[in-house]
């Protein structure tokens, strides 16, 4: 099959600075199709499928400068990210609405909604 032929590839890297302890100081990503060049970070999620084994691996680093604060909000994003990427991927509408339903639950007990 034509389409099913590797015609580009794209990178995307990800540099973490680390202390003596291996604890992330600073991270910073690039993109190059995205033109993303040492974009700051101070959290990531990355999850990776691996088909032979049905199972997910993640990494999952932020830096000391992380707050509390600032992680709720990445976490709550995040879900909400995950929700959208999974129903466009399968059409499942309905627990796609449950999982956003408890992204607001989420929201509202880390009290990080946005006043009215």
């Amino acid at each position: 099959m034509e389409e099913d032929k590797i015609v580009a590839t794209s990178e995307i890297k990800v540099k973490v600075g680390l202390n003596e302890n291996n604890l992330p100081l600073r991270m910073k990503w690039s993109a190059s199709d995205g033109g993303i060049e040492d974009q700051e970070a101070k959290a990531m999620f990355l999850s990776l499928w691996n088909p032979k084994e049905k199972v997910a691996m993640k990494i999952d680093l932020w830096t000391k400068e992380m707050t509390v604060e600032e992680m709720k909000h990445f976490f709550h994003q995040t879900l909400l990210t995950m929700a959208d990427s999974f129903e466009k991927a399968t059409g499942e509408h309905n627990i796609m609405e449950d999982l956003r339903d408890y992204c607001y639950h989420f929201a509202e007990k880390m009290e990080i909604l946005p006043e009215d």
